[in-house]
């Protein structure tokens, strides 16, 4: 059974669209933890656009479930990371422009400049994590530069339909098992929801599942800590 990391951006996204000091990320991390998260995803992004700095510790003295901090590959991003010492880092592709995260990073434009920063990051033993699209040559880019683990962007999976899931379905398979031979963590996120989720707990090299915009929009109508359980119980069974 993978764990299950929630992604809590969009309780700041809503907080950040009144610049209101509610709904607290603080409070959204406790019932996630509540409902049975292993872990809280948030993400530091450079235009500030939902989580804040003044959440991490705030998140952290919340919750005592490990965090891991999306990022992009930016000094001063990393700077703060290097200080506040989260138990994950997660490189990813970051454009002002976009609503969501639109695909994995292309790994060969910071062939090398990862590996000198993911050692940075070990020596505060922070675990990092590269997400990528399940392509072979960004796999094997992500363990010759020294990464904990990787994370397979879904979202070309979660859009797809018919004989196109299948095939992606194929290929992120392929992928973890690629990952897991050469010694990475296989992690997975992006477009993930209670539909979709069932098809990827028959692949056994993947970990954990990172989760958020579903649950948040399913805790609108039934509460965070039923929509996280219900997510839970879904690892857990693979049944809907």
């Amino acid at each position: 059974m993978p764990k299950l990391g929630v992604n809590i951006d969009h309780i700041a996204t809503l907080r950040q669209a009144r610049r209101e000091k509610i709904p607290s990320p603080a409070r959204a991390a406790r019932e996630a933890q509540a409902g049975g998260a292993d872990g809280i995803t948030i993400h530091l992004r450079e235009d500030r656009r939902h989580i804040q700095d003044h959440d991490l510790l705030e998140i952290r003295r919340a919750c005592g479930l490990p965090l891991n901090l999306e990022m992009a590959l930016d000094p001063g991003i990393i700077q703060i990371a290097l200080r506040f010492k989260p138990d994950k880092v997660c490189f990813v592709p970051e454009r002002r422009r976009e609503v969501t995260t639109e695909g994995g990073l292309d790994l060969k434009r910071f062939e090398n400049q990862f590996p000198a920063v993911i050692q940075k990051f070990k020596k505060q033993k922070v675990e990092v994590s590269l997400f990528i699209d399940p392509v072979v040559r960004q796999i094997q880019i992500a363990a010759n530069a020294g990464a904990h683990a990787i994370e397979i962007h879904t979202g070309t999976y979660a859009r797809a339909k018919g004989p196109g899931r299948r095939a992606e379905i194929d290929r992120i398979r392929k992928a973890a098992l690629l990952a897991h031979r050469l010694g990475l963590k296989v992690h997975a996120g992006h477009g993930l929801d209670y539909a979709n989720v069932p098809a990827l707990l028959g692949i056994p090299e993947i970990k954990e599942l990172n989760i958020g915009f579903s649950i948040i929009a399913r805790a609108v109508f039934t509460g965070l800590r039923q929509a996280v359980n219900e997510m839970k119980r879904l690892l857990t069974s693979g049944l809907r």
